[in-house]
Parts: C-alpha cells; structure tokens; sequence
C-alpha cells in the first residue's frame, strides 16, 4: 500500500469485517481506500449515493482499489432512519436505471423468493437446526412464497443497517458498503428498514415519501421478506452459539406469523 501511495502517506486498518479497508492521511489530506469494492462505486459516487470516488488502481494480482474522499461524519442512529429524506435516498438508488443497467449487465440474475428460501433452508440443514420454531417459520415461508406478486426488481443494497448510513458534516446523506448489493424485490431492502427503524404507525407516509401506497399486496411482501431476514439472523447468531441475540428476532417472527398464520400461497 505505501508503494502504490508513497511513504509520505500513513496508511491503517479501517476496521470492517474483511479488514480490506484503510484510511490513508497525508498533512490534512485523507482518503478512504477498500480492496476489491462493489464493482459498480463510479455510478453510486456519480449519483452522490456514495462519497466521492477519487481513484482505482489495478494491482498486478488482479485485486482493484479504490479511494474515496473521506468524509467527516457520523452512522446514523436507529431513531433517525425513520426521516423521510432516508425514504427519498432509498427510492432514489431503488430507481436508478444506470445502477439496474450495470448490475445486469455484469450478468447478475434476480433473487428470487424461491432461491432466497432454498438458501436459508440449506442453511438451517447444514447447520443441523431442528429447533420447531424454525422449522415452522421454513414451512411458512414455502407455502407463502411470492413469486407471483413481484412486479419489478431493481438494485438492492441488502443490508440497511443504521451503520451504514452515514450523515457527513455538511449535511449529506449516503448508504455505503454494497459489498452484497443484488437485484430483488424492492421489499427485500423496505422490510427490514420499515420493521426495525419505522413505527407501525408511520410505515404509509414513510412509503408514500418514498414514493408507493402502503397496500396489503406491499404488505405481503414486506412480511415475508421480514421472516427470512428474522430467519436468517437467528440462524447466524445460532451458528456462533450466541443465544441471547437471538430473542430480538424470534419476538419479530412470531408477530409476523401470528397475524399472517391462516395466509394461504
């Protein structure tokens, strides 16, 4: 790394769960480097969705960095992802045409419910969970699949934490780390952003901000998105023995399936 930038720079880790980002400072200069990024950042930079792309260099192994401008700011808190101006931002990267067309392009195929299913359930028999909750919630999510009810796909970012949305010092709003950015059903990104940020009573002028009617076909599809998200956490946290992280995802589970339990496909 200092061979590509010069000694001049001070270069270290930026934390992360790959550990492939640094931050790199040079007198007042500092910029934001990742190895291997979303291959996409120059259209999410050039649509402000991201902070500034500033280069990409092509190492010899192949690996690309890339640096952007570093921006002086703060993760958004919990609370705060509830403002409408988050909804505008999410229907603005949801509709973007060049960030569809390029994600397809690089011959990305949809997420479709059923894959989506097939993975968390290959995933709970590998695990060799027997756990009956979990198994009821599997059958649920197969006999509710909604296939049929999706009328479009678009870019999803598919990890709408609070921490990474990023609010900088001049007021700017972006969502970063698209590392597992796919095409889906907009509801796969809505769902986990209305159930674990927005107030139940605040989800139809959250979405009407974000530009759709709250119907009960939208609905649908938020719970079942919501109930692979509760099943694919709990199996996580399952996976690394951590029990107690559990509860907060099963409590939102058995919500969705007490009110959807007599749902038929």
């Amino acid at each position: 790394m200092e061979h590509l930038l010069g000694e001049e720079w001070n270069i270290c880790p930026a934390g992360g769960a790959t550990g492939e980002a640094y931050i790199a400072e040079k007198g007042d200069q500092k910029i934001f480097i990742k190895r291997n990024s979303s291959p996409f950042l120059a259209v999410l930079s050039a649509e402000g969705i991201v902070p500034k792309l500033l280069w990409t260099k092509r190492l010899e192994n192949g690996d690309v960095l890339t640096a952007q401008r570093w921006v002086k700011g703060r993760e958004l808190k919990s609370p705060e992802l509830r403002q409408k101006r988050v909804a505008r931002l999410l229907a603005k990267i949801h509709r973007s045409r060049e960030l569809l067309y390029m994600f397809t392009r690089m011959g990305n195929h949809p997420l479709t419910p059923h894959a989506l299913f097939k993975a968390t359930k290959s995933r709970a028999v590998r695990l060799q969970i027997k756990d009956p909750y979990i198994t009821e919630a599997l059958k649920w999510l197969e006999t509710n699949l909604p296939e049929s009810r999706i009328e479009e796909h678009v870019v999803c970012h598919a990890d709408v934490n609070h921490n990474n949305w990023i609010i900088s010092s001049d007021d700017s709003l972006y969502l970063i780390d698209w590392d597992g950015a796919t095409v889906a059903d907009p509801a796969l990104d809505l769902a986990p952003m209305l159930y674990l940020y927005v107030p139940k009573n605040e989800w139809e002028s959250w979405l009407e901000e974000y530009g759709v009617t709250y119907t009960e076909e939208l609905k649908y599809r938020l719970d079942w998105y919501m109930a692979a998200h509760c099943v694919e956490s709990m199996l996580w946290h399952w996976q690394r023995q951590e029990f107690h992280d559990i509860t907060k995802w099963s409590d939102i589970l058995t919500e969705i399936l007490r009110q959807s339990r007599f749902r038929s496909s």
